[in-house]
């Protein structure tokens, strides 16, 4: 009994602090933040199986809760919408992640010839052996800026690594190519 209205005080502090939250308070909106946020990640955490994942996951799903937050017409339907928002996140992670493995997959497939070994006919055989002669990072990472023509955001994203991973992985191709093609 007394359990039952101690869980009956909570939906409703809860409730008043959505209602608060919609009206743009944002003390109410942090208090909510606070009471959630644990049991959010505790079910990104089942779904992804990695506490960081999860961590990062709410954290992206409370800027879509926060920002959709208004459209939410009845508080009491708050907890499900939110455990939605963060299981749509999972679901995205868990794809990027998958796609990502696919990529390495493919990369990692590709037969690494020895540059030094080929020997080109022309200018763009001798580039494209050279490529193939990168390790799949680089190969992935040249591939994707050059030949895909993405940005190095685009690129960062598609490999899963950051901006600066991505330049630098580039810096190092070019390098490399360089040296090949130039017969070092």
């Amino acid at each position: 009994m007394e359990q039952a209205r101690t869980r009956a005080k909570e939906r409703a502090f809860d409730d008043y602090l959505v209602a608060s939250s919609r009206l743009g308070d944002a003390k109410a909106f942090a208090l909510l933040v606070r009471r959630w946020n644990g049991r959010l990640i505790a079910h990104a955490w089942r779904l992804l199986g990695n506490r960081d994942d999860a961590r990062e996951a709410v954290q992206e799903a409370w800027t879509e809760i926060l920002s959709g937050l208004a459209g939410l017409h009845d508080a009491r339907a708050f907890p499900a919408w939110a455990y939605r928002i963060v299981s749509r996140r999972c679901a995205r992670q868990i794809g990027q992640a998958q796609a990502r493995r696919r990529l390495a997959e493919t990369i990692a497939n590709q037969p690494e010839i020895p540059a030094a070994e080929a020997v080109a006919a022309n200018d763009i055989d001798r580039l494209r052996v050279a490529i193939r002669g990168l390790p799949a990072a680089q190969r992935a990472a040249v591939a994707l800026f050059h030949l895909e023509e993405m940005s190095v955001a685009e690129v960062a994203v598609a490999l899963g690594v950051p901006a600066g991973t991505v330049k630098t992985r580039l810096m190092h191709a070019r390098e490399k190519l360089r040296k090949v093609l130039q017969g070092e």
